[in-house]
């Protein structure tokens, strides 16, 4: 499937770095690993050397963000338009405005283990709605592998090349004037539905509004996106989670996350109702926790009930 290449920033463009000494114990991989949508995800890259790369977008225009952790901290190198921008945010992108105050692991087992087990993970607050928020519309009601592969196909034929010496291949997410003008023909050769792609249009269309609630309470920030037809409790969740740093953030109604959380505290099955009654100890937390579940126990929990549709080539 060959990707459309748009006006790539010069290689040669001048780089800002930054070094970030995290106050407490920070894990940059598994932090992040929520942000990135499969293996993949033509947004991200990482190298033998064992650093990240990163292509995002800001106010500012597109940036890449090289991440590499060194003895002293994490060294971040950044070019493109947005870069100084993009540097200013790295702080947030690595939990450090993670707040764990008040955070009980001790209220059961396996949740202390994977604390112990996992000290470096972070809650991260990437600030971008849309770069979120479209990834999770596509999500919605399909298998993850053809959610994720929807969102390479997109990125790769309607984003720009990372700006810099990146990796071949890195790409920026389309801004939110692109996903709001794609064709229709776009979206069904990426096996995207109208009910999903209608969605992300009109998300599109309030892009500033939605990408303005970042920097306001996360209750605005929600009513905002609740909004927009098409968007309900689960898809707010699940930005929340990742673009706004909402470390209490609870995915109601996802197929499987109601009987993992069951399965990983109780040994059984539960529904979205038992996995709230489950998590109200971590109230505040309840994020961290799933993540912690997720990261620790996914790999080992039987399946239960039907699995979302395949998504379907409409072209």
């Amino acid at each position: 499937m060959p990707a459309v290449d748009r006006v790539a920033p010069p290689v040669d463009a001048p780089a800002l770095g930054t070094v970030y000494r995290p106050t407490a114990p920070l894990d940059v991989r598994l932090t992040l690993s929520s942000l990135r949508h499969g293996g993949g995800d033509p947004t991200w890259a990482s190298t033998p050397d064992g650093s990240l790369w990163r292509a995002t977008s800001n106010a500012d225009g597109p940036a890449t963000l090289h991440l590499r952790v060194r003895s002293d901290g994490v060294h971040v190198t950044a070019w493109g338009p947005g870069a100084d921008r993009a540097l200013i945010g790295v702080p947030a992108l690595l939990g450090a405005g993670d707040d764990p105050t008040g955070f009980r692991a001790d209220l059961h087992p396996l949740v202390r283990d994977a604390h112990r087990r996992l000290p470096g993970l972070r809650i991260p607050r990437s600030g971008n709605v849309m770069e979120q928020l479209v990834p999770a519309v596509l999500e919605q009601r399909v298998v993850g592998l053809d959610a994720k592969a929807s969102w390479r196909r997109l990125v790769l034929r309607h984003g720009t090349l990372a700006p810099g010496p990146a990796p071949a291949g890195l790409r920026v997410a389309p801004t939110a004037s692109v996903w709001r003008d794609l064709p229709v023909w776009e979206w069904r050769a990426a096996g995207v539905e109208e009910a999903r792609s209608g969605t992300v249009r009109r998300a599109a269309t309030v892009a500033r509004g939605l990408q303005a609630g970042a920097d306001l309470p996360l209750d605005e920030a929600r009513r905002r996106m609740l909004t927009v037809r098409g968007i309900g409790p689960w898809t707010v969740a699940e930005v929340a989670s990742r673009a706004l740093g909402d470390a209490d953030a609870v995915s109601v109604g996802d197929f499987h996350l109601a009987h993992l959380v069951g399965w990983a505290l109780t040994g059984r099955r539960t529904d979205d109702a038992g996995m709230l009654e489950l998590l109200e100890p971590w109230r505040g937390h309840r994020q961290r926790v799933i993540r912690l579940i997720e990261l620790t126990q996914a790999s080992r929990a039987p399946r239960f009930g039907p699995r979302a549709p395949r998504a379907r080539r409409l072209v």
